[in-house]
């Protein structure tokens, strides 16, 4: 990796340092305001843990919700705080906002160990505006910086690009570095064959990364609801499932593109109809091409997951994002469930690497109990889709070189 790391930094440049600790927090809740999953609080313990070891004073940022610039009393992080602090077994105090003067005096008073979680940095627009004078705010609380938010790496915000300019050392954390090996890593310097399966409702929406794609991997297996623009950009029949009118010219210029590049692209050749969204509908299996009336796809059928295991058979990386149909609906979650048992399998018999690129396919992989079988999974969403399409992130780029 090109950019400074918190593992490069050694015990004396730690002790007794103020470290501002940008981590993603955003963990969902049920209507009780109790954490559901707490994946993304775990997944900044190793960084956080490091700096308490090194007897630094942590101050971390975090964001939660989106309250739009102003105090929201079910965004604050009071959850987050008591889990933190069930966690690394330490107490964790909450500041009352991310800056002020109770919160400069409270980081004034830090020992070393000690963890100060400042209150969510989006009540203030300014967060989002990136300002340079909130972000001259949040660093004048500490001596250095470590960005730590994988899944708001791609924001450029105060306190994941504004504040990285204005700190020094700012450095990477464990989770972001790990981030960046596995996914930079699984683009640039890949074990072949590699495969992505792209997933997803919308074509819209990974059009940069399929695009991006073409030019890396050597294969790439297509599912979700965006498989049906590619069959009516092909003339087939669709009857009522989803497709993007004014993609279907894009779809062909996608597949026209892989047959140029020698990219073997796979769609399905079955689907799982359904004659209305809903978790109880009349389901059907149905070959692509007698889609009719209707019905609507919701997800692969039994054929199109054997094409698709075959196809994996013989890779050694793999890079997924986006389930195969509607996975929340149990009756259409086969297609989703057949994909990550096999990466599952891959990925412990045959040491092929398996990245899962945040969202609904991280989603999906828990839900059926195979997280921990996965090389990799990403805490980052959108962040996962932008460092694949090859964008620069502005919390990394931000970060000092090495």
């Amino acid at each position: 990796m090109a950019k400074l790391s918190l593992s490069s930094l050694k015990k004396s440049e730690l002790e007794g340092k103020k470290v501002l600790v940008r981590v993603d927090f955003n963990v969902p809740l049920n209507e009780s305001g109790e954490i559901t999953d707490d994946t993304r609080i775990k997944a900044a313990i190793p960084t956080i843990e490091y700096l308490i070891d090194n007897s630094a004073r942590v101050i971390l940022a975090a964001h939660f919700g989106r309250p739009k610039g102003q105090v929201n009393e079910k965004m604050r992080l009071t959850p987050v705080a008591k889990r933190l602090s069930a966690l690394i077994s330490k107490d964790v105090v909450l500041a009352d906002s991310c800056i002020g003067a109770e919160t400069t005096k409270l980081a004034q008073n830090l020992n070393n160990g000690d963890v100060l979680l400042l209150e969510n940095v989006r009540f203030y627009p300014q967060e989002e505006q990136n300002d340079v004078d909130f972000a001259k705010s949040l660093a004048s609380l500490a001596d250095m910086y470590v960005n730590d938010a994988f899944g708001a790496a791609h924001r450029a915000h105060a306190s994941t690009e504004g504040v990285a300019k204005l700190l020094s050392p700012s450095v990477a954390g464990f989770l972001l570095e790990k981030e960046l090996q596995y996914l930079q890593g699984a683009i640039d310097n890949p074990q072949r064959p590699l495969v992505a399966i792209v997933g997803g409702s919308k074509v819209s929406s990974k059009i940069g990364v399929l695009d991006s794609l073409l030019d890396k991997c050597d294969k790439i297996i297509i599912g979700g609801g965006m498989i049906f623009t590619f069959f009516k950009a092909r003339g087939l029949s669709v009857g009522n499932s989803l497709v993007e009118e004014d993609k279907l010219e894009l779809a062909k210029d996608l597949e026209r593109k892989a047959k140029n590049k020698g990219v073997e692209l796979l769609l399905p050749t079955d689907v799982v109809l359904a004659n209305e969204f809903s978790p109880n509908a009349d389901s059907k299996i149905s070959s692509i091409n007698s889609i009719s009336g209707e019905w609507m796809g919701l997800d692969i059928g039994p054929d199109s997951i054997k094409l698709f295991q075959n196809s994996l058979a013989n890779c050694k990386t793999v890079i997924w994002n986006g389930p195969m149909g509607v996975f929340e609906f149990e009756k259409f979650a086969n297609g989703t469930n057949a994909i990550a048992k096999t990466l599952a399998e891959l990925s412990t018999s045959s040491d092929v690497c398996t990245i899962i690129g945040g969202g609904d396919s991280v989603a999906a992989v828990e839900k059926a109990g195979l997280a921990a079988k996965m090389s990799h999974i990403s805490t980052g969403g959108g962040a996962s889709l932008e460092l694949l399409e090859g964008k620069i992130l502005p919390g990394v780029s931000a970060l000092d070189n090495k």
